[in-house]
């Protein structure tokens, strides 16, 4: 069963924590409580695919070796949604690193991999680091968003004065000038981006 340990608002995403290992899964906690985001866990790749369809997640830091789904399996599961391709993967395990499972690992799409005993600030600061990313995307894409609703609210504009316009006849000249004033200045705004 998932097991969220914080509350997950809309400003903040959370970090996904999938290991079949309870103790595994509290060392995590105790290493990036600190960075103040909601965290998640998962006991198997089965509850980690449920979770990234609940909720949004800024990283996942994913065991390679688990009981039904393994780590690799769960990473190419996660790839293929929609809404959870672009979320960074790390690969925490105790296999040997000559095993080749770094190499499987990137492969499946992982952003990076690191062998257990992992060194807790390393870890920390790597997963702040995606944390700062995800947080300056969702900027851009809020950015974005307003830009879009700015040119949509100018382009009405533009429509409604537009039909004034088309039905002048009974507007004096001096009302029809400040009109096209108005039109040529909202047109001049749209586009350079500014309402």
């Amino acid at each position: 069963m998932t097991h969220v340990t914080s509350i997950h608002s809309d400003d903040r995403a959370g970090i996904l924590l999938v290991d079949d290992m309870e103790e595994n899964l509290a060392a995590l906690e105790a290493v990036l409580r600190s960075l103040g985001e909601p965290l998640v866990r998962a006991r198997s790749g089965e509850e980690a695919m449920k979770a990234l369809l609940r909720q949004e997640f800024a990283v996942v830091l994913l065991d390679i070796l688990m009981p039904g789904m393994d780590g690799f399996e769960t990473a190419s599961n996660i790839k293929r949604l929609d809404q959870a391709r672009h979320i960074p993967i790390i690969f925490l395990t105790g296999t040997d690193s000559d095993s080749g499972y770094a190499f499987r690992g990137y492969s499946t799409g992982a952003a990076d991999y690191l062998t257990k005993p992992f060194d807790p600030w390393v870890l920390r600061a790597k997963v702040k680091v995606f944390l700062e990313l995800h947080q300056k995307n969702r900027q851009l894409r809020r950015l974005r968003q307003r830009d879009r609703d700015r040119i949509e609210e100018l382009a009405d504009r533009i429509a409604a004065m537009e039909e004034t316009l088309a039905g002048s006849d009974h507007l004096e000249a001096g009302e029809l000038r400040a009109r096209m004033a108005e039109l040529e200045e909202t047109m001049r705004a749209l586009r350079h981006g500014h309402p």
